[in-house]
């Protein structure tokens, strides 16, 4: 398949590693929403906003593209796509058989470092929901389930999970103030803690799930207004 966004030229092992820097970047932002859906991308853009050529950002653009991270909207033009009821419900599916498994194995080996970490940064997400600061509350949510995912070791599993949020990261955001309000989010992630200093995987697996699906929940609604315009 011809890659239509390939530039020949800068392909040694330099440019390698600053096409796969751009990738963790832009992907990392993406998995914290800070790209909204509909957000549009250029190479020359992405080239100017983290100061590198156009051979790197060309290359961590194909990339997220293949994950279907990114769409084309045009010739030159990339965007955040708006997900589709069925492609929300195809993410959450996999997600909670992905984050669970991560979750229950994660639980199996706490030790009192890792709990007290998710208790501040659960403690940050508390102060941020309260002051209305929703993009950092997004921001944190992701430190917090993976300060437990990582704990289980599988490199495999983890990079799997990342992708993963980093197609529904941009979406998040619509739970917020809704999800803020209820503090559905902060009941799951506190459940999540006490299993932990329980030492009850199965329990901090179903505080885990629940929390993915009560956000599916709210983002079914939206995404289904979505599908009918």
């Amino acid at each position: 398949m011809i890659d239509i966004l390939r530039d020949e030229s800068d392909t040694g092992a330099q440019g390698q590693r600053m096409g796969s820097m751009v990738y963790d970047v832009l992907r990392e932002r993406m998995i914290r929403g800070s790209y909204p859906p509909g957000h549009k991308f250029t190479v020359r853009g992405i080239a100017g906003e983290l100061d590198v050529s156009t051979t790197p950002a060309r290359d961590a653009l194909n990339r997220l593209t293949t994950e279907s991270v990114l769409v084309f909207s045009g010739p030159k033009t990339l965007v955040v796509p708006t997900l589709t009821r069925a492609e929300l419900r195809d993410i959450t599916v996999t997600r909670i058989a992905l984050e669970g498994t991560a979750a229950e194995y994660g639980a199996r080996n706490p030790d009192e470092a890792s709990i007290k970490k998710l208790v501040d940064i659960q403690g940050i997400i508390n102060t941020s929901l309260e002051e209305g600061r929703y993009h950092d509350a997004l921001w944190h949510n992701k430190e917090f389930h993976f300060a437990i995912y990582n704990l289980c070791g599988m490199t495999g599993l983890l990079s799997m999970i990342e992708t993963l949020w980093a197609r529904i990261g941009p979406t998040l955001l619509n739970l917020y103030p809704e999800y803020a309000q209820n503090r559905q989010g902060v009941h799951n992630h506190m459940v999540a803690i006490e299993a932990l200093i329980d030492k009850d995987p199965a329990g901090v697996r179903a505080a885990i799930e629940n929390d993915i699906r009560e956000g599916y929940r709210k983002l079914r609604n939206a995404a289904a207004i979505t599908d009918q315009l």
